[in-house]
């Protein structure tokens, strides 16, 4: 019997990735990234901005995918599904034609801070925390308020709005839709009603007609059509079985499925992501809380979203800017970064240069270097103290989202990015006091595994039990104590510099 196969793409706003996997063992037969190197441009046209064309996305999705059916041993007349994680928050607007009538507004752009902060004083906090679970804050139903009130011509132009991931799901099938755990994260879902927010949508202008329809994140919106498949090499009729924003992809890849389960991802940026059965919220908004992918009425699943916006890209700014004679790896940048005690001799860095920061309640105070002695601090001091103030941002983070009810004991991440470096490791782990397992996974695979499911291959009890292998790695030789006592002094000073400001 043929091996039957799964695809998983996962679009971000740095790589886009694919992996082609097992459908029995879950084993991943072939990976693949676009670009190969640096990482793909985010346009800003103004400061605060952030925007990407949506046709490089799906132009890299056809690399991606032509590179995998190039592996040895990976064929795609056994493909079952296709699943589609994308970067969150995104908005793409397109015209009856399925022209994108302007750049997609991406989800680190800070252009929309004022439109939700002003929706959440006029609807009140009532109806946006305990219906919409946030403030409508700078998400997607805010970028496209954004739209109408600064772009009217093209807002008269658009005729469907589609997240990342739907407007690529809609490029291979030809069917516009979404899925309610997108609403979610674009603030258009009442979480209360299971509906629609018809609320928000009045107060902001936006035609219902420009929503699609929604379905759960494991339903199929239809097959590839045949001008879609023959770009990619594909079989025509493979259905697109899943689609979920990065976040709670990431969760789903991680087998984080039921209460009391976090998992932590450090890309682009940094995330922590709890699962609870309770529609909790944070009056302050600094973090947030979706639909998770797996929830029904009937047994409700949230996800709660610390997110920290200059995490890998801090680490990738820092590359750049070292003014090293010749390229230098981030491994050999993790290397220089452990010669370093925690603490990083008293230099600290506050990581936030990313665009508005929700922990701080969309503040936008910039990444700010501090303490630094020309006379004591080398470049390793400045990679360590980078590495520790994203992973100490999200501990601050971890802490709101204890202060909310959350039980956090055990955080789970994959062995990618920034949990590649010890030293990140350790300063997350022991600054938290959290026990941290590692998995040899990545946002793909999770697309992949969600699309097992979607088409039936999968049950939902096999995402925590089926392919998960866990990463063996030695006990760390660093002190706990010095690793909490860095943690403090940043904290003061993030409270000194920052919080005065905000």
């Amino acid at each position: 019997m043929a091996q039957e196969t799964l695809l998983g793409i996962d679009v971000g706003s740095s790589f886009i990735k694919g992996a082609w996997m097992d459908a029995e063992t879950g084993e991943v037969l072939a990976r693949a990234s676009h670009p190969e190197r640096e990482e793909m441009p985010i346009d800003t046209p103004e400061p605060g901005w952030a925007e990407q064309d949506p046709d490089r996305w799906w132009n890299g999705v056809v690399r991606v995918v032509q590179t995998l059916i190039a592996t040895e041993g990976v064929s795609p007349q056994q493909l079952k599904g296709i699943g589609i994680a994308y970067q969150m928050h995104g908005l793409v607007a397109v015209d009856k034609r399925g022209r994108p009538v302007r750049p997609a507004i991406i989800w680190c752009d800070s252009r929309a801070v004022d439109i939700g902060r002003e929706a959440l004083q006029e609807l009140g906090e009532d109806y946006c925390l305990k219906e919409l679970l946030n403030s409508p804050g700078n998400f997607t139903a805010s970028k496209l308020r954004w739209v109408r009130e600064n772009e009217p011509d093209r807002f008269r132009e658009i005729d469907r709005v589609f997240l990342p991931g739907d407007y690529l799901a809609w490029r291979m099938t030809g069917k516009a839709g979404t899925t309610r755990s997108g609403l979610s994260e674009a603030t258009l879902w009442n979480a209360k009603e299971e509906k629609l927010a018809q609320r928000l949508l009045t107060h902001y202008g936006i035609p219902e007609r420009m929503i699609p329809p929604a379905t759960g994140s494991f339903e199929t919106p239809g097959g590839l059509t045949r001008e879609a498949a023959g770009k990619l090499g594909l079989p025509a009729g493979v259905p697109v079985s899943y689609r979920a924003g990065d976040q709670p992809n990431n969760a789903l890849a991680l087998g984080a499925m039921d209460p009391g389960e976090v998992a932590a991802t450090a890309g682009t940026s940094g995330v922590l992501y709890g699962i609870t059965d309770q529609p909790l919220y944070d009056r302050r908004s600094r973090v947030n809380t979706f639909v998770h992918v797996n929830h029904e009425p009937e047994q409700p699943r949230y996800g709660v979203l610390l997110c920290i916006n200059g995490a890998g890209s801090l680490y990738a700014w820092l590359r750049r800017q070292m003014g090293w004679s010749r390229p230098v790896s981030y491994d050999s940048m993790n290397q220089m970064a452990a010669t370093v005690a925690p603490g990083s001799d008293g230099l600290v860095v506050l990581p936030f240069g990313n665009g508005s920061e929700r922990v701080l309640e969309n503040a936008r105070p910039g990444g700010q270097v501090l303490g630094l002695d020309f006379q004591r601090h080398s470049p390793a001091h400045t990679i360590r103290a980078a590495q520790e103030g994203v992973a100490f941002a999200m501990v601050y983070g971890c802490r709101i989202m204890q202060q909310m009810g959350l039980e956090i004991t055990t955080v789970r991440a994959a062995h990618a990015n920034l949990f590649l470096s010890p030293v990140f490791r350790e300063s997350f782990r022991h600054a938290a006091g959290v026990e941290l397992e590692i998995v040899d996974t990545d946002g793909a695979v999770g697309a992949a595994r969600g699309a097992a499911v979607g088409v039936g291959l999968w049950t939902l009890a096999d995402l925590t039990t089926r392919g998960l292998p866990m990463v063996s790695l030695p006990e760390s030789e660093t002190d706990p104590k010095a690793i909490r006592r860095a943690y403090s002094h940043w904290e003061a000073t993030l409270r000194q510099k920052i919080h005065s400001e905000v």
